[in-house]
Order: structure tokens, then C-alpha cells, then sequence
């Protein structure tokens, strides 16, 4: 019975491995993996939330990602109230959500629709990592999907392009130097003018580039004081980009 249920286990493994093979990080599709701190049912009502979100009412800031964008709505709900709530902003992002993810949400999903925000919060890309292993290469060429399709989504929008966020507690891991190869390539996205380009990374790193336990308690997701610094960190770039 457990020789089976392993055969069974490695069966079902590998045919996950194989079906996230054929999904490129720069080609849409939606969430079909289940895992425990999210199912496939659960993104879809929060891909729907979005879609009412977008018919109730106009939007002027828009955030856009994964489960660290997401983190608005928790641990950084605080800041999100004093910073974000005054200028007319809405949040958009799912936990676990890859490059793929987020380009399906807003092509073939249409969250975008009848949107028009001064100005779009891009980050993604570290489930493209941390959940398929992915090369930085091919990350960055996902990005570079999601803005485009934000770009031609929203043309009157200005893009805020976030580098990745560092990951892991100590510097120099595969993680981080994927991250910073990714974020090499995704900087050249920017044109000053339409899409703006920040890496804020280093807010986050002591002097050591160690990520510190009090901003990234899982050397991953930011805690309220990570959010804060995050917002401290754009409040420039988006004062500026919101104006124009």
C-alpha cells in the first residue's frame, strides 16, 4: 500500500513538474495548482473580487503582483490606510501568483477593464523562483510580458516597475543572485516616461545584506515595518508620476 501511494505521489509530482514546464513565464494562464494556503477556487473569487472592484468605481493607484502586494491588505494594512487609501488606490494582488498569473488576470481574465489609474504598481516575479524554478532570463521576459499588456491595457497609465524584492536572510544564495540578474534585465523596460523603473531592494539589507527578521520575518513577506519603508521608499516616484 505505501509503494503505491509513493509511485502515486511521484506520478502526480512529476505531472506537475512537466504541465508547469509547458507554461512559460511570458504566456498567460491561470492558477491551476493547488496548494495549502491557497486554492484554485480561492484565487478565482479574488480574481472576481477584482473584477467588481474594477465596476465599482474609478481607480487612481493600482497595485499589481503577488502575495507581497497582496500583504497591503494585512501586515502592511496600516500604512495602506494612512498612505494609500487617500489616493483612490485598489489592490490587485494574489499570493502565489507567477508572471503567468498575472498576464492571464489581465488578458484573457480582463481585470483591467474600464480602469484607468494615474499610475500601475508592478512587481512580480519571485514565484517564478521560488515555485517553478525558473531562470532569471526567462522571469525577466515575463515581466517584460506583464507590463507590456498593462501598457497596451492602459495606455494612459504610467507604470512604477519594481524590481524583485530580495529573499533569503543571507546574501549571495541562488535566490538573490537570480533576483538581481532578473532585475538587470527588467530595468531596461523603463523609458522615464511611461514606465519608471525602481529597485528599492537595498531599503530592506543591513549593511551585510542580510534581510533583517523585523522587515522580512520569513526572509520573504515584508512585516508592517517592511511595508512602511517599502512606502517610504516610491512616495517620491508616485507623488511625481500621479501629477503628471
Amino acid at each position: 500500500m505505501r509503494t503505491t501511494l509513493a509511485v502515486f505521489v511521484a506520478v502526480v509530482s512529476l505531472a506537475t513538474v512537466f504541465a508547469q514546464d509547458k507554461e512559460k513565464p511570458w504566456e498567460p494562464h491561470p492558477r491551476t495548482t493547488e496548494y495549502p494556503w491557497m486554492s484554485t477556487a480561492t484565487w478565482k473569487q479574488l480574481h472576481e473580487g477584482f473584477l467588481k472592484r474594477a465596476k465599482d468605481g474609478p481607480v487612481d493607484l493600482l497595485f499589481l503582483g503577488d502575495s507581497i502586494t497582496q500583504g497591503w491588505g494585512g501586515e502592511g494594512k496600516a500604512v495602506w490606510k494612512t498612505e494609500y487609501a487617500p489616493k483612490n488606490a485598489a489592490n490587485f494582488g494574489i499570493g502565489g501568483d507567477t508572471t503567468q498569473n498575472v498576464l492571464w488576470r489581465i488578458t484573457t481574465g480582463n481585470e483591467l477593464a474600464g480602469l484607468s489609474p494615474k499610475v500601475v504598481v508592478v512587481m512580480i516575479g519571485t514565484n517564478n523562483f521560488g515555485l517553478r524554478n525558473d531562470t532569471a532570463e526567462d522571469t525577466a521576459k515575463g515581466v517584460e510580458a506583464v507590463v507590456k499588456a498593462v501598457r497596451e491595457k492602459l495606455p494612459k497609465s504610467k507604470v512604477l516597475l519594481l524590481g524583485l524584492f530580495p529573499r533569503d536572510a543571507k546574501p549571495d544564495t541562488d535566490f538573490r543572485k537570480r533576483i538581481a540578474a532578473a532585475n538587470a534585465q527588467i530595468a531596461k523596460l523603463a523609458d522615464g516616461k511611461a514606465v519608471v523603473f525602481r529597485d528599492i531592494g537595498e531599503k530592506f539589507l543591513d549593511k551585510s545584506g542580510n534581510l533583517p527578521a523585523d522587515i522580512m520575518p520569513d526572509a520573504l513577506h515584508l512585516s508592517p515595518k517592511g511595508y512602511g519603508l517599502w512606502a517610504d521608499a516610491v512616495r517620491a516616484d508616485l507623488d511625481a508620476l500621479m501629477k503628471e
